[in-house]
Order: C-alpha cells, then structure tokens, then sequence
C-alpha cells in the first residue's frame, strides 16, 4: 500500500511537472510569436539623452507592442543586420549635417556640433532602408540629411543665410512654436487633414536646393522647407521628411499622432509583403 502510495506520488509530480514545462514552453512560444508580430523600427539615433530618448516613447504611445532599436551605438554592420529585419526606419533629430556632404565645405565655421559617425551610419542606413523600399521618416535633421543624400543641400545656418526669418529655435523647447502652410492635395494634407497648423520647432539648419527626385509638402511664412517626399512616388516605399518634433507633440495633434498612425500603417504593409 505504501509503495503504491509513494508511486501515485511520483506520477502525480511528473504530471505537474509535465504541465509546468508545457506551459513555460507555450508562454515562451506565445512571447516570440507577439514579437514576431510586433513591429519593429529601427531608429538612427534612439538613446543618449532626454531627447533621444523621446522616439522610443513617441511609439509606444502609439502602438504599446512596438520593438524599437537604437542603431547608433553598435557597429555598424550589426545596425545593418538589424536593419534588415525592421519594417521601418526613423531618421532621427540631431547635430548639423557634415557641409562637405554637399560640396559647402567652407560653410562649417557655420555650424555648430558635427557628428561624422552620424552621417556615415544615416547615409549606410538610408541606402539598406532605399534598396528595400522600407517606410522612412525623417524628423528635423532626419529631412535634412535625406535631402542632402539624394542630392540636395542645406542653409548650414538660417539666421544667417534669412536674417529677417520668424524664429526656428528659442532657449526653451515649450515655447519654440510657428505656423507652416501645407500644400493642397499633397500627401501631407492627405495625412493631417489640415492644410495649415501650428508645430515646434527647434533647429537652426534648413533645406537649401531641394534635391530633383524630392517635392516640397510644406513652408513656414518665412519660406523654409518643412516637409519633403518623392516627387514621384511610383514603385518606391513611403517617405515623409519633417523639420518639426512630432515626438514632442500632444498625440492628437494631427501633426504627431496622424503623422504616426500613417507611418505604422505603411510599416504595417511593408511588414505584410516581406513575409
């Protein structure tokens, strides 16, 4: 009787055992398979400080499953890799663009903190992220660099090249705002639902000569360049260029959250053909 009872036991904790690998190994599948679904977004430029930091949040709040990468402070062949299992690429804000980029070599005793890693990994980046016609947004130095990779060039310093120009960029990032014009029946307008508005601002470098293949969405008062995308759109991933911090923006500010949910949904679809 105490044998049987002592092997009763022994099955009985197998069987639990059983279940509770059964069961690890099922949540362990359930959490790859939820990752796998998860979109994934590459970011240039994601950690470092306060700023940076901000994308990451800004996507979450607009979808809470995303999987985000800072692809700055690895090497650059493993941010490829990385890059090659994403379903989009945001350009990140950040220091000047490297003048001799567009043969204005002169112009850096215009510019403030130039990052040449940053250049070269968003030029490695952009070409990956081109060649597969992955969704991209740019964000304040992300449209400026996309227009200078394409063939265009930038005011290395807009006080400077428009003196009389509304402000860009003030002390206190709260209170650094201006209005921007929309261009009717543009992907912009389509996107916003507005053809005007007011956003944030806090750059010092604009968009120049515009490269051919690009169109302008967007001008502040002033004329400088505040959105960008193909000129022709035909057989090429979304692209969407903004001089303003939709990140920094309230969600339902048609110029941050519309923004956003456009940009999902296009890595949405790409994510969707991939497989």
């Amino acid at each position: 009787m105490k044998l049987s009872y002592k092997i009763l036991s022994i099955a009985l904790l197998l069987f639990i055992w059983a279940c509770d690998i059964n069961t690890q190994n099922h949540s362990r599948k359930n959490n790859i398979e939820n990752e796998h679904q998860a979109l994934q977004i590459g970011i240039s430029k994601a950690k470092g400080s306060k700023g940076y930091l901000q994308y990451g949040k800004w996507l979450r709040k607009l979808d809470s499953s995303i999987v985000y990468y800072d692809l700055y402070h690895i090497p650059l062949d493993s941010a490829l890799a990385i890059l090659q299992h994403c379903d989009g690429l945001i350009v990140s804000g950040g220091p000047d663009v490297d003048p001799s980029r567009y043969n204005q070599i002169e112009d850096t005793t215009l510019c403030e903190t130039i990052d040449y890693k940053r250049d070269s990994l968003e030029y490695a980046l952009l070409d990956l992220a081109l060649s597969q016609n992955m969704p991209i947004l740019g964000i304040c130095r992300g449209e400026q660099i996309i227009n200078v990779y394409m063939g265009g060039s930038l005011f290395p310093d807009i006080p400077t090249a428009k003196p009389n120009n509304i402000g860009h960029r003030f002390n206190n990032f709260d209170s650094s705002h201006h209005s921007i014009n929309i261009l009717n029946n543009s992907l912009l307008s389509e996107i916003a639902q507005h053809n005007d508005g007011v956003v944030n601002s806090s750059h010092h470098q604009a968009v120049d000569r515009l490269a051919k293949n690009l169109v302008i969405l967007a001008r502040t008062n002033d004329s400088i360049v505040e959105a960008i995308t193909w000129k022709n759109p035909d057989n090429k991933g979304f692209l969407l260029g903004v001089q303003w911090h939709p990140e920094w923006l309230k969600i339902d500010n048609p110029f941050s959250g519309k923004i956003g949910y456009r940009y999902l949904k296009e890595a949405r679809k790409y994510k969707s053909y991939k497989n």
